[in-house]
């Protein structure tokens, strides 16, 4: 069942919360020219139908923090229990099933070198799978945190990212209370400092100072995230590419200029260069492919991969539309 389309006010609020995830409506009226209780109700209903969520994701910048694609060919007849048990494992962050060239393409954060060996040669030994391979990530050039919906004006887009002043980061180690604010934040990223305090049993004020500290800590971002399906960009694709590290920083300068792009790596193996896209239409990643290689030519695309649909992305499972269910498997922080 395809679900419904995103309006262009629906379009606005999504991008606005891209920029400010926990902006609070009175910020977002002001710049939206909306009431923030009108704002709230429509964030409501998007959450609900879930068509958009505001969640928490590991940073893969810290220190020991180590990222992985693991592409997994599966037996047909079991693909879909193959699913079923890997999206119960919370470093495996995303999932996408591909239409071509490998069954599964897994997004995998471990918290430390050690976790990722024990992911990869012990807890992927699942009934079902035939074989995997790992290509571990050795720099991120672009983040889909970082990717936009283009429904905002230039000044609209200063604005927002004006209201609010971000934290400085300074990376501080985390404490114990940190876990069950963290899968709070998992769950709704956009939880008031009063619904935190409630929940945890702690007065708001100490929540507050928290949660700012995490927000700092360099271990988590916030991210809202859209069903696919249901934005103007419904197609992703993921292509395997071979670099030298001399033209690296020229093409993701390339790349950055081309909105549909939300994800640019940097892996080991023989593609050792990795972008991601979301577009209109498939006709649209023709002309993304001969636009990089006609930039950029010491690029040489190996293999592209397509995602029929996505079951899993940043720890939100989601159905056959591509819409949230509720359920989370908080990632590994």
């Amino acid at each position: 069942m395809q679900p419904p389309a995103l309006s262009e006010e629906d379009l606005s609020l999504l991008h606005a919360l891209q920029i400010r995830p926990r902006a609070s409506w009175t910020a977002l009226g002001e710049v939206l020219q909306r009431s923030p209780a009108a704002l709230a109700a429509r964030w409501a209903r998007l959450r609900a139908a879930g068509l958009a969520w505001v969640t928490v994701h590991p940073i893969v910048r810290a220190p020991s923090t180590q990222m992985a694609f693991v592409e997994v060919d599966c037996l047909p007849t079991r693909r879909g229990e193959v699913v079923e048990a890997l999206c119960s494992v919370p470093e495996i962050i995303s999932i996408e099933i591909s239409a071509r060239g490998r069954d599964l393409l897994l997004m995998v954060v471990a918290r430390d070198w050690a976790t990722l060996s024990n992911l990869v040669l012990t807890r992927l030994q699942v009934d079902g799978i035939l074989r995997h391979r790992t290509s571990l990530v050795t720099e991120i050039h672009l983040e889909a945190s970082d990717w936009r919906l283009d429904a905002l004006s230039r000044t609209q887009t200063l604005a927002v990212t004006r209201s609010e002043a971000a934290d400085p980061t300074v990376v501080r180690p985390t404490e114990a209370a940190d876990d069950e604010l963290v899968d709070l934040l998992a769950h709704d990223g956009r939880l008031s400092f009063a619904d935190l305090a409630r929940l945890t049993g702690r007065r708001p004020a100490t929540v507050r100072r928290q949660v700012a500290r995490l927000n700092a800590s360099g271990i988590m971002r916030f991210r809202c995230e859209v069903s696919q399906e249901s934005s103007r960009w419904p197609i992703c694709c993921t292509w395997f590419c071979r670099l030298d590290s001399t033209h690296v920083s020229d093409t993701v300068q390339f790349l950055r200029d081309i909105p549909e792009i939300r994800g640019c790596f940097s892996t080991t193996g023989e593609s050792n260069f990795m972008f991601i896209a979301w577009t209109r239409s498939v006709h649209d990643l023709l002309r993304i492919e001969k636009s990089v290689t006609e930039a950029e030519p010491a690029l040489r695309l190996l293999d592209s991969a397509v995602a029929l649909t996505t079951r899993k992305r940043i720890g939100w499972l989601l159905d056959q539309s591509g819409c949230a269910t509720g359920e989370v498997i908080v990632p590994a922080f």
